[in-house]
């Protein structure tokens, strides 16, 4: 049994999402785990993938494909998988893996799960999983039978755990073949919005509300933020104002996270925020209000206004 994963990358590292789907990957049985990597920095990338368990790594250089091309990248996929004899392809549940692998089951014709905790291999051709359904408010079985199957690993399913004895490395240098119309769509990272702490894999996220007031109220928030080794997320309202951007947000329609820590201030709770930030390992809420509905999610509660509460408590963090 072989296994192709595509590697999305955070800070020029694998990112926490995809050292997870690399760590179910090993829990398929006796598989052969080999990666696909979009980089110039093969050697570095393929040593941290040992750790977790891949043989092979298969590196596109920029020069092959430059920026993000979901079409592109799915067509790699498609002949890796193919080249490789690979029985399943998967990629972590992130925007950009349940994107290419849809395109990947367009292009081939074959079934693609999304969002998947559990992935069991059941004779051959038919694998049995569990998967997020409505944003990870219900779990669904369900059987997948294809020739090779294409899912993704929900980002908060597994613990990113290295292998007991580190694999033998080979990297490959690998050459696409591709049609100008697979490079129609593309996005370009600007070096501005490269680079920092990831949302969806930073383990403390201060996240901000209607209650922070406005643009020039998250400045307490990016400093506490910053003293705690983390990263600022906001709610929907905060980018529906125009208050900060949206790849800050997390929801439903944003980004689902999983910190060790999430202080959520001034966040009253709908449901579609307490769907991206239930993967939180624990919550802390400031709010003013008692009855908000995130204080039934939280572990800790401060009841009181955040404009006095975060500013003593950078000061504490800043004496000590």
């Amino acid at each position: 049994m072989t296994v192709l994963i595509l590697v999305e990358l955070d800070a020029g590292a694998p990112s926490d999402a995809s050292l997870r789907a690399l760590t179910l990957a090993r829990s398929l049985g006796d598989s052969s785990v080999r990666t696909v990597v979009f980089t110039d920095a093969a050697e570095l990338i393929g040593a941290a993938l040992a750790d977790y368990g891949a043989g092979d790594v298969y590196v596109v250089e920029p020069s092959a494909v430059d920026g993000y091309a979901p079409q592109a990248w799915a067509r790699v996929l498609a002949g890796l998988a193919t080249e490789t004899g690979a029985t399943a392809v998967l990629a972590a549940g992130t925007d950009r893996g349940n994107e290419v692998l849809a395109h990947l089951g367009a292009i081939t014709g074959l079934p693609m799960a999304a969002n998947c905790t559990i992935v069991t291999p059941d004779e051959g051709k038919t694998h049995r999983l569990v998967r997020h359904r409505w944003a990870g408010l219900l779990l669904e079985e369900a059987v997948m039978e294809a020739p090779v199957a294409l899912f993704t690993v929900a980002t908060d399913a597994v613990a990113p755990v290295p292998a007991q004895t580190p694999s033998v490395l080979q990297v490959h240098l690998h050459q696409p073949e591709l049609a100008s119309d697979d490079l129609r769509v593309r996005a370009v990272e600007s070096p501005a919005g490269a680079g920092g702490a990831s949302l969806a894999t930073a383990r403390v996220v201060v996240g901000g509300g209607r209650g922070v007031g406005g643009p020039d109220g998250f400045a307490p928030l990016e400093e506490l933020a910053g003293l705690l080794g983390g990263v600022v997320g906001v709610s929907r309202v905060v980018t529906s104002e125009g208050w900060r951007p949206h790849k800050q947000q997390v929801g439903q329609t944003g980004t689902k996270i999983t910190p060790e820590l999430y202080l959520a201030c001034g966040i009253s709770g709908a449901i579609q925020h307490i769907a991206g930030c239930a993967g939180a390992k624990h919550i802390i809420a400031i709010n003013t209000d008692p009855g908000a509905p995130i204080l039934a999610h939280a572990d800790y509660a401060v009841i009181g206004d955040l404009h006095q509460v975060i500013p003593a408590l950078v000061s504490a963090l800043r004496s000590r």
